[in-house]
């Protein structure tokens, strides 16, 4: 049976960021941003909150690659049982309320048999079920209420009350209580450089993406954190999650993996070099990262990747590289690009290709099993959310998703930031390290603005 949506016109705003503020104060509000009025580009802003408890299955207890595929499979279910009859609202409205949240890096260890470094303070996943959302076309210029039939009138009623209201709710400043430290020092990143090179040099792998994690104390809101990163590092797949002990805070420039019918698209990046000031320095920058020999090695290996993974779900013969090593510029790096695509198998849904798939390759290495055993010997500590995926899977079975690059995590008292790269044979361990300063350093120093030594 076809179940309806219910579609309700709201005032439209260029910053979605002011629509978020007048319903942040539910719980479990999410925002996923495409950063449009920061960088003129995106479509679509997804946001919503106060998720309804519907069954959603729980990740298993026990670390093994079994558990977690049935975990996946149980999502799969869920995903057909639940949903049934939904049928996309419009071509125009990708997410009709339904699955959003973060899957965290480790589910990946899970689904690889590989066994994680330390205990995770979060859960692993964090998924809700969400019967509303509101979304809006930056293209169309349109802000959409879109809820489920069973929403109730009195909730779409204070839901509409608050989007088409003033933003009532004040933003308390965020601030730091120290610098940012490393759990690597210069000379323990060079010491695990040289580890993984000699993995490489002895056949065991290709590429392995080696993170550094800084840390700090914080007080205040991290949604004005948000803020001010987004506006000096804005990315087309960024995202604000709230959460118990604090939020997610993603500005990610990297799609993972979205499905639309039955099209899935990923496009990986590897290959990074710095934004420049000065225009003639910025575009030698660009052009010297498009004819960089060791970047399209370094791409390649993970487009073959990919193609791999995409394989086991996609109909034989469908997968395509529609574009390979192209350039493309965000406010603080220039990133080499990719783009794959292949027709999903009818038996297929968005969780089996995220099983299929997860975690990504381009932050892994290859073979992704082997570099995500070194990955969890020489860091030390779990990535978390960190290259993981922030992502939504539609009621009517539409699904995007990002590579959480660019992820800071607060949780209770202290901040974390990331930032890695891929090490592969012809690697120089001071660029490699560099390189992670590059990707993350604007957002160490914007929060490090107002710490006093």
């Amino acid at each position: 049976m076809r179940r309806s949506l219910h579609l309700e016109e709201v005032p439209y705003c260029p910053d979605s960021g002011a629509h978020f503020e007048r319903i942040r104060d539910l719980p479990d509000a999410a925002f996923l941003d495409s950063s449009f009025p920061h960088t003129g580009a995106g479509r679509h802003d997804i946001i919503t909150a106060d998720p309804v408890d519907a069954g959603l299955p729980e990740p298993p207890p026990v670390d093994s690659e079994r558990a977690w595929r049935g975990f996946f499979d149980a999502l799969c279910d869920f995903q057909e049982e639940y949903y049934a009859g939904f049928q996309p609202a419009s071509q125009d409205i990708p997410f009709s309320g339904g699955i959003l949240g973060f899957l965290g890096y480790d589910c990946g260890n899970g689904l690889q048999d590989v066994p994680v470094p330390a205990p995770t303070r979060l859960p692993r996943t964090r998924l809700r079920t969400y019967d509303w959302c509101l979304v809006q076309d930056h293209l169309l210029r349109r802000a959409v209420l879109v809820t489920q039939p069973e929403t109730s009138p009195g909730r779409r009623a204070d839901l509409l009350a608050r989007l088409r209201g003033p933003a009532t709710h004040g933003v308390q400043a965020f601030s730091l209580g120290a610098r940012f430290t490393s759990n690597f020092s210069a000379e323990q990143y060079r010491a695990a450089f040289e580890c993984v090179q000699g993995y490489i040099h002895a056949g065991d792998c290709y590429q392995v993406n080696l993170a550094q994690c800084f840390s700090a104390p914080y007080e205040g809101d991290p949604w004005h954190a948000y803020r001010g990163l987004r506006a000096a590092a804005a990315a087309p797949f960024s995202a604000y999650i709230a959460m118990d002990r604090g939020a997610l805070l993603n500005l990610s420039p990297e799609r993972f993996l979205s499905l639309h019918g039955h099209r899935v698209e990923t496009s990986p990046i590897k290959g990074t070099r710095p934004r420049y000031s000065d225009r003639r320095t910025d575009n030698l920058a660009a052009q010297e990262l498009s004819r960089s020999e060791k970047d399209r090695a370094e791409n390649l290996m993970i487009v073959d990747l990919l193609r791999n993974d995409l394989g086991r779900g996609c109909v034989p013969g469908s997968i395509h590289v529609d574009r390979l090593f192209e350039v493309q510029s965000f406010p603080t790096v220039h990133h080499l690009v990719s783009t794959i695509s292949g027709e999903l198998r009818e038996d297929g849904n968005a969780w089996s290709l995220l099983r299929d798939c997860f975690p990504g390759g381009s932050i892994t290495g290859a073979p992704k099993r082997r570099a995500m055993q070194i990955i969890a010997e020489l860091e030390g500590r779990p990535r978390e959310a960190y290259c993981g995926s922030v992502l939504y899977v539609s009621a009517d079975g539409r699904m995007d998703s990002n590579i959480a690059i660019r992820s800071l995590l607060c949780d209770g008292d202290r901040v974390h930031c990331w930032g890695g790269g891929g090490i592969v044979a012809d690697s120089e361990w001071q660029r490699e390290y560099q390189e992670t300063y590059d990707k993350v350093g604007r957002f160490l120093e914007i929060l490090e603005r107002d710490v006093t030594d």
